[in-house]
C-alpha cells in the first residue's frame, strides 16, 4: 500500500481552522501577561546600552561575558534594545524635586558595558553602615525590587557593592536623620585607581559626567576609602571643583541622609574619553573635561603654540621619563633629535604628582607650558590631558604588536580632548628584547603567540622587560609631522 493511502484522517480545512483557535487564545494569553507586568511595576526600568568600544583589560582583569542582571520579564533582546517595564520611559534631567515631592520616584539601573550604574529618584534615603540606597514610595508598591551595585566603574574591580533598594511599603522606611536638598552621586575609589591613567579614566572622568550638570550643588558619598586613603587627598582639586560641599565617607557614616536623587555607580562608556550623546542632562565632551582641568587647576594656557602667527617661535616638547621599566635608553639623542626638527625640548619624569593636591596642580602646570608630549607606552602619557588644546601626544608604541591597545588607551581620547595624536611603532631591531631573548625567541620572532598566550605573558614579556632604543633617523618624519601640525594653527 503507498504511503497516504488507508483510513481517511482530517480534512486539511479543518486543520486549519483548529490553528487559527489556538494562535488566537496564545496572543491573548500573551497580551494579558505582558499588561500584568506592565500594570504591576510601574516604576522600574531597566535600560541596556550598546557596547561602545571593545573592552581594554588591565593586568589580572578577567573578561566575563555573563552579568547578573534583574530579571523583570523573560523577553529575549536585541543588542542594545531595552527592556522597559513602565508605560514611561524615564528621562534624566536636572529637575530635582524634594524628599516625597515626586508621586512614587523611579528607579533606572543600566547593567550593560563594563559598569553597573542605578539613578535613584524620589524620596531616596542612603545608610553608610548597610551601604544601602533605598527609594520610599509615597504609596504602597505592588512588590520590593533589590540590585546590588559595583560603586566602581569596572564591574570586575572587588570592591564593596551597594544594595539599592525600591521598598514596597513606606513604612518600612528608616527614619531621616539628616536632609539635604541637592542630590548625591555615590562611587567606591580602589580597584586600579593606584595607577593615574585608570585614577583619570576609571573615576575622574565619569564622576565628571555624573555630576557636571549640577554646576557644584551635589554631594559625593564616597566607599572604601580606607583602603586609599591619600587618594581623596591628591585628587581635592579636582573634587572641590565639582561639589561645593563636604564629601561623606560612606564606610563610617552612621546617618541616614535623605536626598532627593541619588546616583549609585560611575558609567564608563569610553577609555579615557565621554561619549556625548550619553552624557545624563546634556551633552559634554572630552574638550569639556580638559576645559574643566584648567579651571580647577588654574592651568594658563588655553592654546598651543601657533607657528603660523610666531614663525620664529621654538615650539615646547616635553620627554617623560620613565626610571624603572620600559625605558627609552637614548633619551639624549632622542631630544637632540627633537631640537634639530625645531623644537626646545626638555626631559623630565613625571610621578603622577605624588600624593598632595599642591604635587598634582603643580605637574599639571608643567605639563601645560609644553606644547608637544613624547613618551613610551604607559600612564604618564595621561599627563597629555594637561596641554593646552591644538597640542600634540606623540605615543612610542613598544615592539610585540601592542599597537591596539596602546591606540584604545590613548589614540581616540587625545583626538576627543583635541590634540594631535602621533604614535611610533618600535621595530625589533629597536627593542631590547633583541638583545636579552635573541631573535629567536617567540617574543620577537612571533608576537601573535606571545598574544595567545594571555595577557600575562604580553605584559611580562612586552611592558614589563622592554627598554627601547629608538631610531632617530626613523623616527624624524614623526617628530617633522608634530612640528608641521603646530605651523598650521
Amino acid at each position: 500500500m503507498r504511503g497516504g493511502e488507508g483510513k481517511p484522517g482530517r480534512s486539511p480545512k479543518r486543520q486549519l481552522n483548529a490553528g487559527y483557535v489556538v494562535g488566537g487564545l496564545l496572543m491573548l494569553l500573551t497580551y494579558l501577561v505582558a499588561q500584568h507586568f506592565a500594570v504591576s511595576s510601574p516604576n522600574v526600568v531597566i535600560t541596556e546600552e550598546p557596547r561602545i568600544v571593545d573592552e581594554v583589560k588591565s593586568p589580572g582583569e578577567t573578561a566575563v561575558v555573563s552579568r547578573e542582571v534583574p530579571q523583570i520579564v523573560d523577553n529575549i533582546k536585541a543588542p542594545g534594545e531595552t527592556a522597559v517595564v513602565s508605560a514611561e520611559v524615564p528621562q534624566i534631567v536636572d529637575n530635582i524635586k524634594a524628599p516625597g515631592e515626586t508621586e512614587n520616584g523611579k528607579v533606572v539601573c543600566n547593567m550593560e558595558g563594563r559598569s553597573d550604574t542605578c539613578e535613584v529618584d524620589g524620596d531616596v534615603r542612603t545608610n553608610g553602615t548597610a551601604l544601602s540606597v533605598t527609594l520610599v514610595p509615597a504609596a504602597s508598591w505592588p512588590e520590593r525590587h533589590e540590585w546590588m551595585i559595583n560603586p566602581y566603574s569596572r564591574r570586575f574591580a572587588s570592591l564593596r557593592k551597594v544594595t539599592v533598594t525600591q521598598l514596597q511599603d513606606r513604612a518600612a522606611a528608616p527614619p531621616c536623620t539628616v536632609t539635604h536638598d541637592m542630590p548625591a552621586v555615590l562611587f567606591g575609589i580602589g580597584g586600579y585607581a593606584a595607577n593615574y591613567w585608570h585614577a583619570y579614566a576609571d573615576i575622574l572622568v565619569p564622576l565628571f559626567v555624573a555630576s557636571r550638570r549640577y554646576h557644584g550643588e551635589v554631594t559625593f558619598l564616597v566607599s572604601n576609602i580606607q583602603f586609599r586613603p591619600r587618594w581623596l587627598v591628591k585628587y581635592r582639586a579636582f573634587l572641590q571643583g565639582l561639589s561645593k560641599y563636604d564629601l561623606v565617607d560612606m564606610d563610617g557614616d552612621a546617618q541616614v541622609r535623605c536626598f532627593p536623587r541619588v546616583t549609585v555607580g560611575l558609567r564608563l562608556d569610553k577609555e579615557l574619553s565621554i561619549v556625548p550623546e550619553l552624557v545624563p542632562g546634556g551633552r559634554l565632551s572630552m574638550a569639556d573635561f580638559t576645559g574643566f582641568l584648567r579651571e580647577a587647576y588654574a592651568l594658563p594656557r588655553g592654546a598651543a603654540a601657533s607657528l603660523a602667527r610666531e614663525p620664529e617661535k621654538k615650539p615646547r616638547l616635553l620627554l617623560i621619563h620613565r626610571g624603572h621599566y620600559r625605558r627609552i635608553l637614548n633619551e639624549p639623542e632622542v631630544a637632540r633629535a627633537a631640537e634639530e626638527a625645531g623644537f626646545e625640548a626638555v626631559v623630565t619624569e613625571l610621578r603622577g604628582g605624588g600624593d598632595t593636591p599642591e604635587g598634582e596642580v603643580e605637574q599639571a602646570r608643567v605639563v601645560n607650558s609644553f606644547d608637544v608630549v613624547l613618551g613610551l607606552h604607559g600612564a604618564g602619557l595621561t599627563n597629555a590631558m594637561f596641554l593646552p588644546p591644538g597640542g600634540v601626544l606623540i605615543q612610542v608604541v613598544p615592539y610585540g604588536n601592542m599597537e591596539d591597545i596602546a591606540r584604545a588607551e590613548f589614540s581616540e581620547p587625545a583626538t576627543d580632548m583635541g590634540l594631535r595624536y602621533l604614535d611610533y611603532s618600535v621595530g625589533a631591531e629597536e627593542s631590547s628584547l633583541m638583545e636579552t631573548l635573541g631573535p629567536e625567541h617567540p617574543a620577537v620572532k612571533d608576537p601573535a603567540s606571545v598574544h595567545r598566550s594571555g595577557w600575562d605573558k604580553v605584559f611580562e614579556l612586552y611592558l614589563a622587560k622592554q627598554n627601547v632604543r629608538i631610531n632617530v633617523t626613523r623616527f624624524a618624519p614623526t617628530l617633522a609631522q608634530a612640528l608641521d601640525h603646530l605651523r598650521r594653527q
